[in-house]
């Protein structure tokens, strides 16, 4: 049976034995394989599950909702500083994937029970804002209004990257550049 993910495997180079097997345990995992960020992303029911990632220095199976997941085997990791809701497994060779095979089905299944449940990660209301961007926001009336009608994801990306400069120098001129997108209404990341 063909899958929209096939064309990912054929053409995965980096990590090509690990994904093929971590597949393999997917696929007899009750779960519906499709491709969506260009990755393998495997459902139940509809619901995101996990979806595969390979990255340069790892291969990963990334639970959607894993912060809320128990983690008897010590083996999930979030994504990055700021992620509040994935958690990863990395591998780095095929025979890590097959040694982990019942650890990832007994995560998939408790992943599973989790969207059953229709449970949903609390993400933290707080934002912390760089001291420039505060600044700021009260010397610049119109700016702040625009500011605190971004969504709090919106608002949370801009205070992360500005925030991410080292030198205040650098989080002002950022905040100078974003200025004009922050007016529009608009998202770090939105065109």
């Amino acid at each position: 049976m063909s899958s929209p993910a096939d064309g990912y495997f054929k053409k995965d180079e980096n990590w090509p034995l690990e994904s093929a097997r971590l597949r393999e345990i997917l696929l007899g995992c009750d779960l519906e394989e499709d491709l969506k960020w260009a990755k393998p992303c495997y459902t139940h029911d509809g619901k995101n599950i996990a979806i595969i990632q390979g990255m340069k220095d790892f291969l990963a199976l990334m639970f959607f909702k894993g912060a809320m997941m128990d983690d008897p085997a010590n083996i999930l990791v979030p994504p990055g500083p700021n992620s509040n809701s994935g958690r990863q497994i990395r591998f780095t060779s095929v025979d890590e994937v097959s040694g982990c095979e019942n650890s990832i089905k007994s995560y998939i299944a408790a992943a599973i029970k989790i969207e059953q449940a229709g449970l949903k990660v609390e993400k933290s209301s707080e934002i912390d804002l760089p001291a420039e961007l505060l600044s700021r926001l009260e010397q610049d009336s119109a700016l702040k209004a625009a500011f605190e009608a971004l969504t709090p994801g919106r608002q949370r990306g801009y205070g992360l990257y500005i925030g991410g400069a080292k030198q205040s120098a650098t989080r002002m001129a950022r905040i100078d550049k974003y200025r004009p997108k922050i007016l529009e209404g608009k998202g770090i990341h939105d065109r």
